[in-house]
């Protein structure tokens, strides 16, 4: 019998096991497993650091070791009654400003519910005069960062009002709040990201402090 005078349905059920026979050819995806791949590795790292005495809020920077930026920020207005704790008018400060004292920077703002928080512990240090406790208001309005230190009391030494945000860049600011260590050679030491707390304080910052006082005596 010739191919032409095949029926259709001897055609049909000789066609058919090639259909079936053909390969699926649909892939993987592996961007559907890529936030969790993400969220593993973030806990892996997390982990290391915590099972190896690394503190998550010391995180590594460019800057230590290194000269503060050059600037110069302008005060908080003197016509906003903002005192120093000793009852001096509050000055800016500028890059200058570190070379005469040791300095704690702590980068605040009156938007960040956080600041209000570590506000306290800042308010215990006015009693250390070994160094000078500054503040950087980090794009903050100056009539709202005096509202906030009128209403939580001010620890600072100094402000310098960064309303623009530019110098805050220039010191690799993640935000608010965060507190520089800064060593009397103008020289950034240490850097906490965050509220500071009691622990914190105790543990790791105080005694980094403590040894960067040391030796400028």
């Amino acid at each position: 019998m010739s191919e032409d005078n095949k029926s259709p349905e001897n055609q049909t059920t000789e066609q058919a096991p090639s259909e079936e026979a053909a390969p699926s050819k649909r892939g993987f995806n592996i961007f559907i497993l890529l936030p969790l791949l993400i969220f593993v590795g973030m806990a892996l790292l997390f982990g290391y650091q915590m099972q190896f005495g690394r503190n998550p809020n010391e995180v590594p920077s460019v800057l230590i070791n290194k000269p503060a930026p050059e600037f110069d920020l302008p005060p908080l207005d003197a016509s906003f009654g903002i005192r120093r704790p000793d009852g001096g008018i509050i000055p800016g400060f500028k890059t200058e400003d570190f070379k005469e004292k040791v300095a704690v920077v702590n980068v605040w703002a009156s938007w960040c519910p956080t600041c209000r928080d570590e506000h306290p512990l800042l308010i215990e240090m006015t009693n250390d005069n070994r160094f000078d406790l500054i503040g950087l208001a980090y794009k903050d309005e100056p009539a709202n960062s005096a509202r906030f230190l009128k209403n939580h009391g001010n620890p600072f030494d100094k402000v310098g009002m960064d309303v623009s945000g530019r110098v805050g860049i220039d010191w690799g600011v993640y935000g608010a709040p965060e507190t520089f260590i800064v060593d009397k050679k103008g020289i950034i030491r240490y850097k906490h990201i965050g509220a500071l707390t009691k622990r914190s304080i105790a543990e790791n910052f105080m005694p980094k402090l403590e040894k960067i006082l040391a030796e400028a005596n």
